[in-house]
């Protein structure tokens, strides 16, 4: 009963929870601090703000928003004077996607890239060993503080807010077809321009810059500005990548992989939905499967001690010498299954019984003859020697062996 109880319990704590989770998300007091980049996303680290400043320098109806990966989008343009943006948390590419980029950029496209964790796939194209980024520790226990970087365009101008520091930064950069274009308050290069064939392409490596938190702050809208300067003047198109700041792992870029967790993940109502769902899963575990009831001991099932018995007796009888008795009790059992077996009278034994008694046996008659004379001189005689015990229990042993 009690068990029962807390599962009626945990269930209606599950769907009260779950109804908070889903409709807490509607009525939000705090804005989400979650790093997406989304053009959509008017949180502090989305991207909106950045995507309109984009529209408003360049034709707006000259941005198209691409929805699928590289290497399907180049598969499907032509241009030979592009500029292609796209800010995501973390970059996750296949071979494919690189090589298709490398062909782009090649054509004497512009393709600028900022995320936290660029692919090493392309980072071995630049020849970059790879991007320094903060450990989490620091975002958590970390103190806020003016947060700057610059550019090569406005060297004396500085571009902060008040948040973590920016501490991205490329390492083991090759300098024969790279060069720095921006830094963090450390001096360390977080923006870079790769010259390949008639295109550049821009990698920046802290794409908080970018956030909509930091260009609402002051003139920080400028830096995009700048930035944007070092690319294509007069882009025949400008796309925008609606791609790839979905993307929370290497194996969900590969198109041909679906992962549920993902998809479950990818939504706030959805991931709290799932995770309390998770716990609740522990604490009934934790709770629901402890014992309830004491211990039921296990009995042990009583042994068949009849041949023991049996041996037993059969000792006592053997020690005490008393051949008669157990001669009369050999006899006894004997006739006992002969009536419970065969339906014979083994009171009045003669020809007919003999001769019944071996039909229905199987044995042979002079054996049964010879066996009953045997018991009659055992029943008529007053003391019994070994021998005679013995030649009556081997007569009778004979005849269970022969016996159908």
């Amino acid at each position: 009963m009690l068990k029962i109880k807390f599962t009626y319990l945990l269930s209606l704590l599950a769907i009260i929870a779950l109804l908070a989770g889903c409709s807490g998300s509607a009525k939000r007091v705090l804005p989400s601090l979650e790093e997406t980049y989304s053009k959509s996303d008017k949180n502090p680290f989305g991207g909106n703000i950045a995507y309109r400043q984009v529209a408003a320098m360049y034709d707006a109806n000259m941005i198209q928003d691409k929805k699928k990966d590289f290497k399907d989008t180049w598969e499907n343009i032509s241009d030979t004077g592009a500029l292609y943006v796209c800010l995501a948390p973390k970059l996750y590419l296949s071979e494919e996607e690189v090589t298709a980029m490398m062909e782009y950029v090649e054509a004497g496209n512009s393709l600028f890239i900022s995320s936290a964790s660029i692919d090493q796939f392309l980072l071995d194209e630049v020849g970059c060993d790879e991007v320094y980024n903060a450990p989490e520790l620091d975002h958590l226990i970390g103190e806020m503080g003016d947060a700057k970087l610059n550019t090569e365009v406005q060297p004396d101008t500085s571009y902060g807010y008040y948040y973590f520091q920016f501490q991205n930064y490329f390492t083991g950069l090759d300098s024969t077809n790279t060069r720095v274009l921006g830094y963090n308050a450390d001096k360390k290069p977080n923006l870079l321009v790769y010259f390949r064939g008639k295109g550049k392409l821009y990698l920046q490596c802290d794409p908080r810059a970018y956030s909509n938190y930091f260009l609402l702050k002051g003139n920080n809208y400028n830096h995009l500005k700048n930035t944007l300067a070092f690319t294509q003047n007069n882009p025949q198109h400008v796309y925008w990548d609606d791609h790839y700041f979905k993307l929370r792992s290497r194996k969900s870029s590969d198109r041909n992989n679906f992962s549920s967790l993902d998809e479950i993940m990818k939504y706030p109502p959805l991931k709290k939905a799932f995770l309390l769902s998770l716990l609740l899963l522990a604490l009934y575990i934790l709770f629901g499967g402890k014992r309830i009831q004491r211990i039921i001991t296990l009995l042990k099932p009583n042994e068949n001690t009849t041949v023991t018995f049996t041996e037993t007796i059969g000792r006592l009888y053997l020690q005490k010498k008393d051949n008669k008795n157990i001669a009369d009790k050999m006899v006894t059992y004997f006739n006992e299954y002969i009536r419970n077996t065969y339906f014979l009278n083994t009171n009045h034994v003669n020809d007919d019984f003999v001769l019944m008694l071996s039909r229905k046996s199987g044995v042979d008659k002079d054996k049964v003859e010879t066996l009953y004379r045997t018991i009659v001189a055992t029943q008529g005689s007053a003391v019994v020697n070994d021998y005679q015990l013995l030649s009556l229990q081997e007569q009778i042993q004979n005849f269970y062996k022969n016996k159908n």
